[in-house]
């Protein structure tokens, strides 16, 4: 009798230590099903640097004039709100301070998640950035935000925070479910700002600034100004299942689609979003777009140099797996401008290339080389410029320093006039292409190249 209480006792700790284990490996196991992921990324800039440009085509096989930069295409009206003000309708312009102001702006995501976290940038402020509210919601039509759908975001639980100089500010993760390709619109009040405002110029989505006071619960915002750059935001994540990864689109203004229609996401890294999406190897990769427009590989200008942005744009961005590089046309083509024949040598740009493909994979990422489009007919084209071009392009195509290449160049260039592009799929620039030319760039990619399984 005695024998048999202590078997019993003896299988009642045997299960009961069994039963404690499923519980810690059943959690365990439902938080390994999770990571962060970017799902949507912007690189900040200051708001002194713009420039004029060029609207679509409307004829693709037209000649038009040829300027030297692509044009802020023209702002929407804002549909419910009369007494909007459109800001710089020519030129990406920015307020040169925000104050005591609501700035509401829509992103993308790429992949859908469980939470949700926001990266607020004071990367170029001179002083500090107070933020006096946040709220993020889905967005309905203009400035309006679906009734219900927001959510407060705090930092340190606060709802209140401030942001040093230089510095980077992530929220409080916010239970949220996120889409896959769905929109979130972000509201954010400041008050107490002395110094110009971190921003990305070319934005391409409509952002709406109050005149005054916090607005960030506000169903729809009146009394206006609209502009297509974003402010502050420089990234959001989400909480995704566990294989999914990111990929790093890294370039100028063709990766930033400079030239794409607003509000129609139709860059080349926002296509191919929608191409990862839609296959089921594929549907748990993020991409996102720290492409700058006039961006280059070696001197600062139009933001930061990419060799100097690399760790901040590319190794820093939670879940990134892949890198796609398209930069160096702007050092070829800004180096041959004035004539002296003082082009940038093959050489520099392979040497930067080289760089970062060895950065990347210290970290594990793996780095995917964009040929450059040709650009014959561009202001700032030469025939020294063109071979450099073609020198960099067949090391990109033949050296085997990438991990895999798409080759940009071949599919859009014109197969009469090889150094220039197919005249159906640039704007009136011979620079940029227009929506037809950025799908074209975002069908060019090898899916597999991206699988995960």
């Amino acid at each position: 009798m005695i024998t048999l209480l202590m078997e019993d006792g003896m299988k009642s700790r045997v299960l009961w230590i069994a039963f404690l284990f499923t519980l810690i490996t059943t959690a365990a196991s439902a938080f390994a099903d999770d990571r962060w992921v970017t799902t949507w990324a912007t690189s900040p800039q200051t708001s002194s640097f713009g420039f004029a440009a060029p609207k679509q085509k409307p004829d693709a096989k037209a000649p038009a004039a040829k300027p030297k930069e692509p044009a802020a295409p023209k702002q929407k009206p804002e549909a419910k709100a009369p007494a909007a003000k459109t800001a710089a309708p020519s030129f990406f312009a920015t307020p040169g301070r925000l104050d005591n102001q609501t700035v509401r702006q829509v992103v993308r995501a790429s992949v859908g998640g469980t939470s949700v976290r926001v990266r607020i940038s004071n990367a170029h402020g001179t002083g500090p950035l107070t933020i006096g509210a946040a709220r993020i919601a889905l967005p309905g039509k203009g400035s309006a935000i679906v009734p219900g759908s927001d959510r407060e975001l705090t930092f340190n639980g606060k709802p209140s925070f401030v942001i040093p100089p230089g510095a980077l500010a992530v929220s409080d993760p916010v239970d949220m479910k996120i889409p896959a390709l769905g929109h979130l619109s972000i509201s954010i009040y400041v008050t107490g700002n002395p110094t110009e405002p971190t921003v990305h110029l070319t934005g391409l989505r409509t952002t709406y600034m109050t005149q005054t006071g916090d607005f960030t619960k506000s169903t729809e915002l009146t009394d206006t100004t609209t502009i297509q750059s974003w402010y502050w935001i420089t990234g959001v994540d989400v909480l995704a299942p566990a294989d999914a990864a990111t990929i790093v689109a890294f370039g100028d203004s063709i990766t930033d689609g400079a030239t794409s229609t607003p509000d129609a996401d139709r860059s080349w890294p926002s296509r191919l979003a929608e191409r990862l999406a839609a296959n089921k190897n594929t549907a748990n990769v993020a991409i996102v777009n720290h492409g700058i427009s006039g961006n280059q590989l070696l001197a600062d200008g139009a933001g930061i140099s990419a060799l100097a942005r690399f760790d901040r744009d590319v190794l820093a961005q939670p879940g990134v797996k892949w890198f796609v590089l398209l930069e160096g046309i702007n050092d070829i083509g800004m180096s041959s401008m004035g004539g002296g024949g003082n082009v940038i040598s093959a050489e520099r740009i392979i040497a930067a290339h080289k760089q970062m493909i060895d950065r990347a994979h210290l970290h594990g990422i793996k780095a995917i080389g964009g040929t450059l489009l040709p650009y014959g007919g561009a202001s700032y084209y030469s025939e020294q410029g063109e071979a450099v071009r073609q020198a960099v392009n067949q090391w990109i195509r033949t050296s085997g320093a990438y991990d895999a290449v798409v080759d940009f160049d071949a599919k859009l260039r014109d197969a009469q006039k090889p150094n220039e592009m197919n005249p159906a799929y640039y704007i009136n620039d011979h620079l940029h292409p227009n929506d037809e030319g950025y799908k074209i760039m975002a069908d060019a990619f090898d899916l597999s190249i991206f699988t995960l399984k």
